[in-house]
């Protein structure tokens, strides 16, 4: 039985000009009886350092695509984060959510030898630590969002999660489950080599937090970069070109997708279709013309815009491509602004960046594509994100 809490997030109006991001008052609460499903790699700075970063971004957008695909890409909100993933979902789906995060749980282990670990947080126990999730719809193209989230909600519980005895009550067991539908999940393209010299990836959180602060990093940056970071013009809502794009077929990462998706038993026929898909993509970029569902020039066109490289979920999550002399000017501002107090930040910065892609519904123009540093990205971002903010907690003790 459907209520209208479990179709919160899909009735929610959206909007479509990321530089409203920061007006604290259009968001709204979750429905108090959702939950916080969330995952992310044990030790992934280990399996990062090992030059495992691949594996490592597409096992993080797997707990994104694993879920949605039992609940509805339009029912809940969710956040990529490199390494792993949060998605709220109404109590109605819960159990259908945390089967698909222990099947998912088993396949990274048995196929890439990668430990996830997965819980499952009540909203009501973050508010009850004084913190709140609330979220407003971005519409990148017509039927494809993300979630802007704010409140501390996220944070609290992406702490619980990496404390293994805080997690121990939300813990997802690892216990035999099916295996997780991860259809529509794909990691074909090639890394997106910088245009400008450095790809930056950013986590940055405003103190206090609020629009105030959002609007000083927004000014500084466009400063520097001499484009709105937060803009709708191309440079701001375009990290993906079409001049970057080239369409991979590495063997490791046609062996990771089989690995992942293909049937029990159907692996050879998964790996054929596969390649058909390739040399389809191949035809229709160099011919324009239709191949089935896809039609090249709008797909090219859509899939420049339906990236997340900007969002909010506590902190503001950016991944740009800049020059040299940017960069320099980027992380001077950065720390002037840290050791001031007016922000923390984390920072990575890489020659590429990685793409991995889901798409529901490729004729009806349903895809979403994660984007990230190469090299370590959002992972080694948040790692200095958090070593900066523990610095910082250090020094308002004394």
């Amino acid at each position: 039985m459907t209520t209208a809490s479990d179709y919160f997030y899909r009735d929610l109006e959206a909007f479509s000009d990321f530089s409203g991001v920061g007006v604290v008052s259009d968001y709204a609460a979750l429905p108090d009886d959702w939950v916080v499903l969330c995952a992310d790699i044990v030790r992934s700075r280990d399996a990062v350092a090992a030059g495992r970063y691949k594996e490592v971004n597409v096992i993080g957008a797997a707990v994104i695509a694993a879920v949605l695909n039992v609940v509805g890409k339009d029912t809940v909100p969710f956040v990529f984060g490199g390494d792993g993933g949060m998605l709220m979902v109404p109590a109605r789906f819960l159990e259908e959510g945390k089967q698909a995060l222990a099947g998912l749980q088993q396949l990274a282990r048995e196929e890439t030898g990668l430990d996830l670990r997965a819980a499952a947080i009540p909203l009501r126990h973050l508010r009850q630590s004084g913190k709140d999730i609330l979220v407003r719809k971005y519409e990148l193209s017509h039927g494809n969002y993300l979630a802007m989230m704010i409140g501390g909600g996220l944070a609290l519980a992406d702490r619980i999660l990496k404390n293994e005895t805080l997690c121990g009550p939300f813990a997802i067991s690892q216990t035999a489950a099916p295996r997780p539908d991860l259809n529509g999940l794909s990691c074909r393209w090639e890394p997106l080599p910088s245009e400008r010299g450095r790809v930056v990836t950013m986590i940055l959180q405003p103190h206090p937090p609020g629009a105030e602060g959002l609007a000083a990093i927004r000014s500084e940056i466009r400063r520097i970069v001499g484009f709105d970071p937060f803009g709708e013009e191309r440079d701001a809502i375009n990290h993906v070109t079409p001049s970057r794009l080239k369409f991979g077929f590495s063997p490791s990462a046609l062996s990771l997708e089989v690995r992942l998706l293909a049937k029990a038993g159907h692996r050879l026929r998964y790996g054929a279709y596969a390649l058909f898909e390739y040399l389809a993509v191949v035809f229709a970029r160099a011919t324009g013309r239709r191949v089935g569902p896809l039609e090249p020039g709008r797909y090219f066109d859509e899939l420049c815009r339906n990236t997340d490289h900007r969002k909010l979920d506590d902190s503001l999550r950016m991944v740009l491509d800049v020059t040299e002399t940017q960069l320099a000017a980027l992380k001077a501002y950065l720390e002037t602004a840290y050791r001031d107090g007016c922000l923390v930040y984390g920072l990575h910065e890489s020659d590429s960046a990685l793409m991995t892609c889901f798409m529901s519904d490729l004729g009806d123009s349903q895809h979403l594509h994660f984007i990230d540093g190469s090299d370590g990205g959002f992972t080694l971002a948040a790692a200095d994100f958090k070593s900066r903010q523990a610095s910082k907690a250090d020094f308002e003790a004394q």
